[in-house]
């Protein structure tokens, strides 16, 4: 009797050693690509700057600064009102296109050649599409001459570019396929019957969107919502150029610190990002287990 218990017993350590070393080429570039350049960049920053050099230390000035500073926490407020402001717009405007997607488009065929076909921008360069935007909203911009050719305005509208405006139209731009994608995947895996069954106990349209398919996609929602939060949060290029240079956010504060060689300042204000954003996830994953998705 102790033998067969012995050979199971080995088999078993046989198959964890299998799963450790199946999992140990991921575990090591997440290790060099992911965890070692985070602690990384919190070694760093705790150190010193002067004008000329930099010097391992552990000290709190850049933190210190960073949290008594008024700019900082302007520069963070404006971040999270263009997060926000992207967040709802592609929210609204991916669920729509997710739903006619998935619940108007009959035909396979179609729907995937209507998801290319919203795919066909990201074929280029980010820059290129958000650059795209500057001579049709400028002052003398297709947007404007059209407007005073119909007769809607008299003069240029100065706040279609270089503004607010500009800013949060190229994020939802640029990041509207973001939110589209993890919707329209998750409408497609809602049973059909479920609808169904809706309609048959009386419910209508709207019902059946808030009680049956909007539960159904959160976990859809959600991981859309965390893509385009971060990558809104972290972006800097888009309000470079969309505000004129006139507007910053947390991105472009950190891209300044490196172009005046302060590493640790520019360490320390990525910490506190990454905290910031880390805490916005926590709290958005707490409503919604997006495991059932993934």
């Amino acid at each position: 009797m102790p033998a067969p218990t012995t050979k199971r017993q080995s088999h078993g350590l046989s198959n964890a050693l299998s799963g450790w070393l199946m999992s140990l080429p991921l575990a090591l570039i997440l290790f060099f690509f992911l965890l070692l350049p985070i602690v990384t960049i919190v070694i760093v920053s705790f150190w010193g700057a002067t004008e000329y050099s930099i010097y391992p230390a552990f000290q709190f000035d850049n933190y210190e600064f960073l949290l008594t500073s008024p700019v900082t926490y302007q520069v963070f407020l404006n971040t999270i009102k263009y997060a926000v402001i992207a967040w709802a717009a592609t929210l609204l405007i991916g669920f729509t296109i997710a739903y006619f997607l998935a619940f108007h488009v009959r035909s396979l065929v179609w729907q995937i050649a209507l998801f290319l076909l919203c795919t066909i921008p990201f074929w280029t360069s980010n820059i290129i599409r958000m650059i795209s935007w500057i001579p049709f909203l400028g002052r003398n911009g297709i947007a404007n001459s059209t407007l005073i050719d119909l007769g809607i305005i008299d003069q240029p509208l100065e706040w279609l570019l270089y503004s607010d405006f500009a800013v949060i139209l190229a994020f939802v731009h640029l990041y509207t396929l973001f939110m589209v994608v993890p919707i329209f995947n998750t409408m497609m895996r809602i049973d059909k019957s479920l609808l169904e069954a809706a309609y048959d106990n009386g419910a209508t349209g709207f019902q059946t969107l808030t009680n049956v398919i909007i539960p159904l996609t959160k976990p859809g929602i959600m991981i859309g919502s965390i893509f385009v939060i971060t990558l809104v949060m972290g972006d800097f290029i888009t309000v470079r150029f969309m505000s004129g240079s006139q507007k910053a956010n947390v991105g472009r504060l950190i891209s300044n610190d490196i172009g005046l060689l302060q590493y640790p300042s520019a360490c320390a204000t990525a910490v506190i990002l990454l905290m910031t954003v880390l805490l916005v996830i926590a709290v958005m994953l707490h409503f919604v287990d997006i495991r059932k998705e993934l």
